[in-house]
């Protein structure tokens, strides 16, 4: 983790529309600043992540950077199929009211090394998403079969947002640990990270 230097947040948002203007704190330990952003493509080489605030974000698909900045959106929108989409393209999404800037920030460090945050609603917003959509459930039961115990104990509560360090929290695991059977699920299940891995455990790719 990215811990050694504080890192740099791109925002792009409506002018006047950001809802933390004291965020970053002084003493946050992980982000140092947050740059304005007036064209998310436009995210400077040396931005850690980039955060779009969007009223209402039916395109934020199309806006997010084409570049290996991770992307976290910010929205007061709950509509299941806008955060499915956002997630599938792989940004983190946070509903506006639903987190704290305790949580912004560790979604922000949680992006740098490949987690996809999503706030606690928007994340039930995506499994009520996998419970409406038609499955096949023996092949989705097979596929979850190919995990051990601990690691369909993990997917668990990677799927309900948490990232490794959480998950080694309640299952008393080092983060290590998880980190190393988190490697082993996603050459298992054959996806290349938490988003893939989340959509897949859910139905969404089965």
């Amino acid at each position: 983790m990215r811990t050694s230097r504080k890192l740099t947040v791109a925002l792009a948002c409506a002018e006047d529309a950001w809802p933390h203007p004291d965020w970053p704190a002084p003493d946050d330990p992980y982000v140092g600043r947050v740059v304005p952003l007036t064209e998310p493509q436009g995210a400077h080489e040396e931005t850690d992540v980039v955060v779009l605030y969007l009223e209402a974000p039916s395109s934020a698909v199309r806006e997010l950077p084409a570049t290996d900045i991770p992307v976290i959106v910010i929205s007061p929108c709950r509509d299941t199929e806008v955060i499915v989409e956002v997630f599938r393209a792989g940004a983190g999404y946070l509903i506006e009211g639903d987190y704290c800037t305790c949580f912004l920030s560790s979604a922000v460090v949680g992006a740098t090394v490949g987690h996809t945050y999503l706030s606690p609603a928007a994340c039930a917003a995506l499994q009520e998403g996998a419970r409406r959509m038609p499955t096949d459930g023996e092949a989705l039961e097979r596929l979850r079969e190919l995990l051990s115990p601990r690691e369909r104990q993990i997917m668990e509560l990677l799927s309900t947002g948490l990232g490794a360090q959480e998950i080694g929290l309640r299952l008393q695991l080092s983060e290590k640990t998880v980190r190393n059977n988190l490697s082993n699920l996603y050459a298992k299940l054959e996806v290349r990270g938490s988003t893939e891995a989340v959509l897949t455990w859910l139905g969404f790719r089965a």
